[in-house]
């Protein structure tokens, strides 16, 4: 059985003894078939705009080593939107089941949660081998009769470095993947177009990325048909998860978001508040897939890698609190789940975007997982999240539990 890099990913660590099962029982309808995709060229245009895709080829999607969905999948390059407002091209997977249907089939945006840096960790390099550590839970999507659209994000996967935790830049790249996948021509063929209603889910990374495009997608794709996002793990305040990740077991969580919001802000010059310890988690946190980062980082404080602290500085605090989720309402309604016991991003940020989405008047569904950690809840929440979505499509209206 292969296993690369991203399966370093807390997701994948969880891919041992009986939370195996509790993955695998999500994908068990999945077994049969492989995929037999078809090039979708690329349609050329004198002026691309966001979601237009720059590029397109068949690929595979393998939910475990050795286990194809059933499934077709094509890796695409499209364009999309960085945090500055300028155009850049992102890559990404579509992924559509071969059920035969051609009808308006419901599309899921998905964002990965933390997989790392180097191109090497970015979900669509481990698609066709099985090793993309949430493969498991798109397929549960999969077997639904949902079509996927999953981006590797900005710089994860194509030139640059990856804008990490940089919400701006996730946000455009989760809402221009639903639009590149209604305009992929082998997709449409499926069932995905225009007409598809859309999801949004996302979890811990993918929490903040699935959010931030519910915030934006009313403004930013008005066109997508946006029927409700479901986000787990949220880290809706960065400031307050660097505050507990710092000196702790996910400290190397702390420079990932600093690498990469310097990659999207380079007037932040990370490097000159570095001293070479700094310098060296910076080599190992570029290049690096998220097992390695963290384990560089482990027990680190920011005084420990620094000359001086980038976060008590006026420009690096308004690029961090430029993050903060629920400052806006979006346009659809949400569903959030969080882990009581989860020791990555602290349960009172969960409460803390519900309270601001609810106080805002947005029907908000709300599951917390008592006893349950980071990883754990993603497995867990992942049925519930995809029930609540399949019930959006439907057109079930969302009462929500604000209270």
């Amino acid at each position: 059985m292969k296993h690369s890099s991203s399966l370093a990913t807390p997701l994948g660590r969880a891919r041992t003894a009986g939370t195996v099962t509790a993955v695998l029982a999500l994908s068990a309808l999945g077994l049969a078939g492989g995929a037999h995709a078809q090039e979708a060229p690329a349609s050329p245009k004198s002026k691309a705009g966001p979601g237009d895709i720059v590029s397109s080829e068949p690929t595979t999607f393998q939910y475990w080593p050795g286990q194809p969905a059933n499934a077709e999948a094509w890796k695409i390059n499209y364009n999309s939107t960085s945090a500055n407002g300028k155009q850049n091209t992102v890559s990404g997977t579509v992924v559509v089941p071969k059920d035969g249907k051609t009808g308006p089939r419901p599309l899921i945006t998905y964002a990965v949660g933390s997989v790392g840096l180097g191109d090497k960790c970015a979900p669509s390099a481990g698609f066709p081998d099985g090793s993309t550590a949430e493969a498991p839970l798109i397929n549960a999507a999969l077997v639904r009769g949902y079509a996927v659209a999953v981006t590797d994000y900005e710089g994860l996967g194509t030139p640059g470095d990856h804008t990490y935790t940089v919400a701006q830049a996730e946000g455009t790249a989760v809402l221009d993947a639903a639009r590149a996948a209604q305009k992929l021509p082998e997709a449409q063929k499926m069932g995905v177009g225009a007409d598809s209603p859309v999801g949004i889910m996302g979890y811990s990374q993918g929490g903040q990325a699935s959010a931030w495009a519910a915030e934006l997608a009313g403004s930013y794709a008005p066109e997508l048909k946006v029927k409700g996002t479901a986000s787990g793990g949220v880290p809706a305040d960065l400031a307050k998860v660097a505050e507990h990740a710092n000196g702790g077991e996910s400290a190397g969580y702390i420079m990932m978001s600093a690498v990469g919001h310097d990659a999207a802000f380079p007037e932040l010059k990370l490097d000159k508040y570095l001293n070479d310890e700094g310098r060296k988690l910076v080599e190992v946190t570029k290049g690096g897939c998220v097992g390695e980062i963290l384990d560089a980082g482990k027990g680190k404080k920011i005084e420990d890698v620094t000359t001086s602290n980038p976060l008590e500085q006026p420009d690096w605090q308004k690029a961090i609190n430029a993050n903060k989720l629920g400052t806006k309402k979006p346009t659809a309604p949400a569903f959030l789940y969080h882990g009581e016991a989860d020791e990555t991003i602290p349960y009172e940020l969960g409460q803390g975007l519900r309270s601001d989405w609810c106080g805002k008047g947005l029907p908000v569904e709300w599951q917390s997982f008592p006893g349950k950690t980071h990883v754990q809840t993603a497995i867990d929440g992942n049925g519930p999240a995809l029930e609540w979505l399949g019930k959006r499509f439907s057109g079930e209206p969302a009462q929500g539990n604000c209270g």
